[in-house]
């Protein structure tokens, strides 16, 4: 009887999760047109208007150690999870060069990125192709960065700028008819060198010309850093990326994010590695322990809260295809075929439901939302426990993403409508409660429903006359 009394007791309480939300038909449609960036410069959107969110997942072994068997049944387990975006690389950092694909062929004929092998780069085209039947972008990465920077790493380091250009180039126009192709430069590496970063622009140049500017294109850095560390202004890049990398503390890294954000002139920026799940913490297992499904949802919302487009999740699994077969890298704890479907990545889709369900385009970052104490306008919490607001430029909704369970006030002046409409959303499961109505006035004060230490909330202020659908539902 005391676990029915319990069971019933979070079943109201929303902590908990309902079956896993799972996505109908493709996760994206390509008849919306290209990408392009938005008009005020940081978010994405398709040529017809369509806002665009990109849920990234890191794959960078996608290409190198699936079969089509194994890839098919990724690809799909993506696409139901409601992934936009699938980071992964043509030339592998895990030995990519001299280590075959598992159809047994190299990507290039002697090393060389002029002479690239045929069979190997026909896998990348059903890759890709069966990416884009789901609906599914592949953010491609020309190579990993060991190839133009060995600072560790298999390498070894095989790029000129001469042979950068015609390699990208070679790839541009491989792929300028393919409608679901996002470049991606770098590869988790610091740009040290004139050299190394005139590598980079010839690589740049070349998918340009192949493609004839038809995908946008933007640069994975190594952990800490921006791409607009290396390239703060200028069109090389179309938007901005992070590595905010395998914290689980705001305060460490992910606060970056909102200044790339407010950079000048802007550009759209995504976290394309923040923290995966069941990763060492700060790569320490034995001090840290491993990450768990809290840790990968706080860094979502952190960094949408903090203006980003959207955001890349990863497991530290998937993203180098581990078997029990294969040498692990950093201790991973279960092959990549059962990691596909841990808590985290089920989670993510959440994060992309709640900001479609309001305005998309005219979202901006607001801590000044949120009021504790007797400090007008500072924000509550740090590390693990950050709170970040985001609302409306028009103010017809605000959200305060709420990481712990304590008690916080908001000002309900930043809804212009006179009534405004409250709710809880669950990250966990994507349920939306509504708590009531209240005036636009002075301020509230709100305790999110079972409070935990590990449990993270969504408050959601609408402009009633508005009358926005819960949140997480199709608008």
């Amino acid at each position: 009887m005391k676990r029915l009394v319990f069971f019933l007791f979070l079943l109201s309480s929303g902590m908990v999760c309902a079956q896993n939300y799972q996505w109908q038909g493709p996760s994206v449609d390509f008849r919306h047109g290209k990408l392009k960036v938005s008009d005020n410069g940081h978010f994405l959107e398709f040529e017809d208007g369509t806002p665009f969110f990109y849920l990234g997942d890191t794959a960078w072994e996608l290409f190198h150690r699936l079969n089509k068997k194994d890839t098919e049944k990724y690809l799909e387990n993506r696409r139901e999870k409601g992934f936009t975006v699938i980071q992964a690389a043509a030339l592998a950092e895990l030995d990519g060069l001299n280590t075959p694909n598992a159809e047994g062929e190299k990507p290039l004929i002697n090393n060389d990125p002029t002479k690239p092998n045929e069979k190997y780069f026909a896998h990348v085209d059903w890759v890709i192709k069966k990416a884009e039947e789901k609906g599914l972008f592949i953010g491609l990465l020309p190579t990993w960065g060991d190839k133009w920077n060995k600072k560790w790493g298999v390498g070894p380091e095989i790029f000129t700028p001469e042979n950068a250009r015609i390699y990208g180039k070679f790839l541009g126009n491989r792929y300028k008819n393919s409608p679901n192709i996002i470049w991606i430069l770098g590869g988790d590496r610091p740009i040290e060198t004139d050299l190394q970063r005139e590598i980079i622009i010839e690589m740049a140049r070349g998918l340009r010309e192949g493609d004839n500017d038809g995908h946008l294109i933007s640069l994975h850095p190594t952990g800490g850093q921006g791409s607009s560390q290396y390239f703060p202004t200028g069109n090389l890049l179309d938007f901005n990326m992070r590595q905010n990398g395998h914290s689980p503390s705001y305060t460490e890294r992910y606060f970056a994010t909102a200044d790339d954000y407010n950079l000048k002139p802007p550009k759209p920026v995504i976290d394309a590695e923040p923290i995966y799940e069941d990763h060492p913490i700060n790569f320490k297992p034995g001090e840290n322990g491993y990450s768990v499904a809290a840790d990968v949802r706080r860094p979502l919302y952190w960094d949408l809260f903090s203006g980003a487009c959207g955001h890349t999740y990863g497991h530290h699994s998937v993203w180098q295809m581990w078997t029990p077969d294969r040498k692990p890298v950093n201790g991973p704890l279960m092959p990549w075929y059962e990691a596909i479907d841990q808590p985290g990545a089920s989670q993510m889709i959440y994060g992309r439901l709640l900001m479609e369900s309001r305005p998309f385009l005219t979202r901006i970052p607001d801590n000044s939302i949120i009021v504790t104490g007797r400090v007008p306008y500072a924000v509550p919490g740090a590390g693990f426990y950050r709170f970040v607001a985001t609302r409306d430029q028009a103010g017809t909704y605000a959200m305060v993403y709420v990481p712990v369970g304590r008690k916080f006030s908001v000002r309900m002046d930043v809804i212009k409508g006179k009534d405004v409409t409250a709710w809880w959303y669950n990250p966990r499961n994507g349920k939306a409660k509504k708590i009531g109505n209240f005036n636009n006035t002075g301020t509230q004060s709100f305790l999110s429903p079972a409070p935990g230490e590990d449990l993270d909330w969504i408050l959601v202020l609408d402009d009633t006359s508005k009358k926005y659908p819960a949140p997480g539902s199709k608008r």
